[in-house]
């Protein structure tokens, strides 16, 4: 489906982000579905919920997991503050900034570059990925536990605020704007 989905929307020739919406279980075993309607059933169910709903919501509302249930084509979704989706997208697009390593920012700051180049954000309506638990990394215990591993994040997060602003100028004030409101 993937697959298709790149050449149907001719993703080799155009600034676009395919983002593979996410969903989560608190299951140690699933029987993985084989479908939207299977995976649906299940979401309704309570075995699967929408990614992190409960703990960081922000990270993957924007994706607005109601428009997808009945969705049939892929629709554009718009940048929001730390949104952090699953993301396709060509070889040639802009890396991973570097600074982000271990837990935090990685995703967030990857996508508010994409959307910094003008990159289209379309959300894939029969594609999906589980997240299944796991013990928590060692980098986000740190993260938890440490005032000095947060206030690193944060000097990153400015030092990469400031970089997109030299990039791409007045168009990345909202990026400064909205962390700020936040």
């Amino acid at each position: 489906y993937c697959r298709n989905s790149i050449q149907q929307l001719e993703l080799p020739q155009r600034k676009a982000a395919l983002i593979v919406p996410a969903f989560e279980t608190l299951h140690y075993r699933l029987t993985f579905p084989k479908s939207k309607a299977e995976l649906l059933s299940m979401l309704d169910m309570g075995s699967l919920y929408t990614f992190r709903y409960h703990v960081w919501p922000k990270g993957h509302a924007p994706t607005d997991y109601a428009k997808w249930r009945t969705a049939t084509v892929p629709y554009r979704v718009a940048w929001q503050p730390d949104f952090e989706p699953y993301v396709v997208v060509r070889r040639d697009c802009p890396k991973y900034d570097q600074r982000f390593v271990g837990f935090g920012w990685n995703k967030v700051s990857h996508i508010m570059e994409l959307d910094a180049q003008e990159y289209e954000l379309l959300v894939l309506p029969n594609a999906f990925m589980i997240h299944m638990p796991h013990a928590p990394s060692f980098d986000i215990s740190k993260f938890r536990l440490s005032a000095g591993y947060r206030g690193c994040l944060q000097t990153l997060r400015e030092e990469f605020h400031q970089d997109l602003s030299r990039r791409y100028g007045a168009a990345a004030l909202k990026y400064l704007t909205a962390e700020r409101s936040l």
